[in-house]
């Protein structure tokens, strides 16, 4: 502690120096202030005693030449060399990221549900989900997956209908009216099998009756076939 408060005295009487050195008293400034740029406001220099142009975002500055501090910015000297002037910058937030009324410190990992983790930084936060939003197509020995949510688990898992609800699929079938919206998913149309004559694009959508994942195809033409050479025969 000692040797902590010697040094933050000796820093004190080494800045009244320099300070002494920069601030000449009495005042000796120009009649007609200067003419600042667009956003720049008039404030006083770093002695009090000129209006100066307020220093904008990463302008040079220096302990006479200050930054507006009406738009957060102080004189950041973390990057420049020792003895020289530094940057205007925004001023760290040590307070770090609020998220629903907690205060989480800069860099701090937290998860504001069970399906999201965050990371606070620089005053705020980024996420990424902890549950996978993949897209289970219908296969054979699973024609109808579902995602359903399980209790006791946070992330939704898919699961196979039993091949015994006919009766309930035949009910929905009756009626096109679904007891619940269908909210509609699906891919881009792929390109065309074929460079020319007939072919088939597919694309996975949940557009039908059943408000279900299937792949779905269509015909599609990109060009007609160029026409064989006569010297070859015509295969039927």
């Amino acid at each position: 502690q000692l040797e902590k408060q010697l040094l933050f005295l000796s820093l004190l009487c080494i800045l009244s120096k320099v300070c002494a050195q920069l601030c000449r008293r009495p005042c000796y400034c120009p009649w007609v202030p200067p003419r600042c740029p667009r956003g720049s406001p008039l404030v006083l220099d770093g002695c009090g005693c000129c209006k100066i142009c307020a220093r904008r975002l990463g302008e040079p500055c220096d302990f006479l030449h200050v930054c507006d501090q009406s738009q957060g910015l102080v004189c950041d000297y973390s990057t420049a060399p020792a003895g020289t002037g530094g940057t205007c910058n925004f001023e760290d937030d040590e307070e770090g990221c609020e998220v629903n009324g907690r205060v989480y410190r800069d860099g701090e990992v937290f998860q504001p549900s069970c399906k999201l983790q965050c990371r606070c930084l620089d005053g705020g936060f980024t996420c990424i989900p902890l549950c996978q939003e993949d897209v289970r197509l219908p296969t054979p020995d699973c024609p109808y997956p579902r995602r359903v949510e399980v209790p006791g688990k946070c992330c939704p898992e898919w699961i196979c209908e039993a091949q015994d609800q006919h009766l309930l699929r035949d009910a929905r079938a009756a009626s096109p009216v679904l007891p619940y919206p269908c909210q509609e998913w699906g891919t881009e149309w792929s390109a065309c099998s074929a460079t020319c004559g007939v072919g088939f694009a597919t694309r996975v959508s949940n557009q039908n009756r059943f408000c279900r994942l299937e792949t779905q195809r269509r015909l599609c033409i990109v060009r007609p076939c160029p026409a064989l050479p006569a010297a070859f025969p015509a295969v039927s």
